[in-house]
């Protein structure tokens, strides 16, 4: 009685694919709330493959973003930092593993 099981497992693959393959544009929806007039997301992922974070190498794991934003100006690095964090929070919930974040 394989024949159920398989399609379930290519069911749940199949989402798996579909959520992660979205996760660059939530980033950038989700960090639209700062009005950024610079964003750059990049995925880093392939570099962590099979390191924690990222074992089976699904992607879409590490990330780097650049960002500028007037939102942000005044606050200190840790804000900064605790407001984006906080703005992906649903991300870090879900997979993403590792963010760098470079504010200019």
């Amino acid at each position: 009685m394989q024949g159920p099981y398989i399609i379930i497992d290519i069911i749940f693959i199949f989402a798996l694919l579909f959520f992660f393959m979205n996760r660059i544009n939530r980033i950038k929806d989700k960090l639209a709330a700062l009005n950024p007039h610079k964003l750059k997301i990049i995925d880093q992922s392939k570099q962590h493959a099979g390191h924690a974070g990222n074992p089976h190498d699904l992607g879409e794991t590490h990330f780097t973003i650049q960002i500028s934003s007037e939102s942000l100006n005044g606050k200190s690095k840790v804000q900064q930092h605790r407001i984006i964090n906080d703005l992906l929070r649903e991300e870090f919930n879900s997979g993403l593993h590792a963010l760098s974040i470079i504010i200019s």
